[in-house]
């Protein structure tokens, strides 16, 4: 087992119980959906929140997977994928815990648990942007990796979810949210287009 595949399998064990755990959340809201009104406000944090879960996962090979074995390595994942999972929990109501008749709406969960929810997020992407620039300082081919797209593309993000987080009025927070999903969207169409662009891969076929 390489270092790279014993760090993930604990990383990647506790980013999976982040998915499990917003993804059962989503089902809960829809197993209650008759006293539920989702809005759109939710929905759309959640699929921020799984997309940059996504993000997560690939800048797990992508800058990890040439890291040593080193404990100090497996607590910054504890702490990263810990942050995550309070994101995780958070973004859906605990709705069995709300009482069989209570109606319960989506919005305004978001309104009550959306400082959390962005801040957390927030919180996971700065300890790797850290990371990231302690290496970067460390060795000259970890600060070529600080591309300028890079760059804005972590200011765009950061501003965006701090004012998400933080805006005390809500059409500047509403703004916000739609800003951080268009560029998160953004990304996920650059790295289809690159995907298809090289060929996708070919079926594993005959043999």
């Amino acid at each position: 087992m390489s270092a790279f595949e014993f760090f993930f399998s604990f990383y990647g064990l506790l980013l999976g119980l982040s998915v499990a755990e917003l993804v059962g959340g989503f089902a809960r809201v829809l197993h209650e959906r008759h006293r539920v009104r989702f809005g759109w406000l939710t929905p759309l944090l959640a699929l921020f929140v799984a997309i940059d879960l996504v993000t997560f996962w690939n800048q797990a090979w992508v800058f990890f997977r040439g890291a040593p074995f080193n404990p100090a390595l497996l607590l910054v994942g504890l702490v990263i994928a810990a942050t995550f999972y309070i994101a995780a929990s958070v973004t859906f109501p605990r709705v069995s815990a709300e009482g069989v008749e209570t109606r319960i709406d989506l919005d305004d969960h978001f309104w009550v648990h959306r400082r959390l929810v962005f801040g957390c997020v927030l919180a996971a992407n700065a300890i790797v942007w850290a990371l990231l620039a302690a290496l970067a300082l460390a060795d000259p081919d970890w600060a070529a990796v600080w591309s300028i797209r890079l760059i804005i593309g972590v200011g765009i993000f950061a501003v965006s979810t701090a004012v998400a987080a933080f805006a005390p009025q809500r059409r500047v927070v509403i703004a916000a949210l739609l800003v951080v999903m268009a560029y998160t969207m953004w990304n996920m169409t650059r790295a289809a287009h690159i995907l298809f662009a090289s060929g996708g891969w070919s079926p594993a076929v005959g043999g």
